[in-house]
């Protein structure tokens, strides 16, 4: 048995523990099972050229216990990445010709990710990625390749599963940021707006906002009033006897009346255009309504950047053993995933349904813009 494994979009600690897993995992079977490494994603499925059918270890290589001994201690992805989706190829960098099906303006390449899997004679494949690497994936489903699932992203907003790798980590991450960041805006007296990961979905800064004690957040699932928050941001100024307050932003978050900010026109490889700039906004805001000195920052990369944290660590483990122990029983077509606190596979299907969006009415406070914390029990908030 020959097993294929990828990382595809946006890097996120814990992904090297998948693989590390996976590969230690095939080399304790009583029956040989190889893993191969595919490298950047679904893109070193497209970049290899299928009339070639040797494997390029630019593109995908075998791998063994002794190559991912120690890459669990490592962040991002030893595979490396890529933001590409062979259904829709925007781009093909390393290409001299542009192969596939030309179709509203993209190209549809799967045929040569197809015939490539062939090639290497990969007998089902494990996709580690978000919504449109998981795409893909179910594509495969579709035409009866046989393919599993494991979901991460900084945002946790895969459907069908309660948690996704690297949302951990991001949180712990932004944490510490935001902790450390309030001494300099007491120091100073400012007021500090930070901007944060969070397209279409909330859940990395209201999940932030639960742990580092903002004074206010603002998340894409609720059209916010400019002046409403400046008012309360002063007051929580005014109130704080370190004279500053702080609130943190969702990248996708808006006022009332406006739309979405991004930084720029240009699109990216999965048709979406790059999202920044609502802190700025803010911060522009604040200093015409009050003329108070401020203080913004924007993390991004460095939270979902270096280290997994245990729970990352433990959760990319089990996500692992359970795609890989499917696989060998002869079941395919589902992801990894927790529901209810508990470890499982469910259909690939189910991530249709992406993004996920925080449940408004009962974790967040609209009104003030902060984390609703009445009725919290029984909720599963964050595992």
């Amino acid at each position: 048995m020959r097993i294929g494994i990828l990382t595809g979009g946006g890097d996120v600690a814990g992904l090297n523990t998948v693989i590390r897993d996976v590969v230690y995992r095939a080399a304790r079977e009583k029956e040989k099972v190889e893993v191969v490494g595919i490298r950047r994603g679904w893109g070193g499925l497209i970049y290899h050229d299928p009339e070639k059918k040797d494997m390029n270890p630019e593109h995908a290589m075998v791998l063994d216990e002794e190559s991912v001994r120690n890459i669990d201690g490592e962040g991002g992805t030893w595979l490396r990445t890529s933001r590409t989706n062979p259904l829709k190829v925007t781009s093909t960098p390393d290409l001299k010709e542009f192969r596939g099906f030309e179709f509203e303006g993209k190209r549809d390449m799967s045929l040569d990710a197809i015939k490539n899997l062939e090639n290497w004679g990969i007998d089902s494949l494990i996709a580690v990625g978000g919504d449109d690497t998981l795409s893909f994936a179910r594509y495969l489903k579709k035409i009866g390749f046989p393919v599993m699932g494991v979901p991460k992203t900084v945002d946790g907003d895969v459907a069908g599963t309660d948690y996704c790798i690297g949302f951990a980590t991001g949180i712990s991450r932004a944490t510490d940021y935001l902790t450390s960041f309030r001494s300099c805006l007491g120091s100073h007296e400012r007021i500090g707006v930070v901007e944060i990961f969070g397209r279409d979905a909330g859940f990395t800064g209201l999940y932030t906002a639960f742990a580092a004690k903002p004074d206010r957040v603002v998340i894409p699932e609720v059209d916010f009033d400019m002046d409403k928050l400046v008012e309360l941001l002063y007051n929580d100024r005014i109130k704080n006897e370190r004279r500053y307050s702080l609130v943190l932003a969702s990248e996708g978050a808006k006022q009332k009346g406006s739309e979405v900010v991004y930084e720029g026109k240009e699109f990216d490889q999965f048709n979406h255009k790059k999202l920044g700039g609502i802190g700025k906004i803010i911060e522009s805001h604040i200093k015409k309504k009050l003329g108070v000195e401020t203080m913004s920052e924007r993390i991004a990369y460095r939270i979902r950047s270096g280290i997994p944290d245990a729970k990352d660590r433990i959760f990319a483990s089990i996500f692992a053993n359970i795609v890989f122990d499917s696989i060998t029983r002869g079941n395919f077509g589902m992801m990894a995933a927790i529901k209810n606190g508990k470890p499982c596979l469910v259909p690939l299907e189910d991530t249709e349904n992406s993004p996920k969006k925080v449940d408004v009415e009962r974790f967040y406070n609209s009104e003030r813009y902060r984390p609703n914390y009445k009725n919290l029990r029984g909720s599963l908030l964050l595992l």
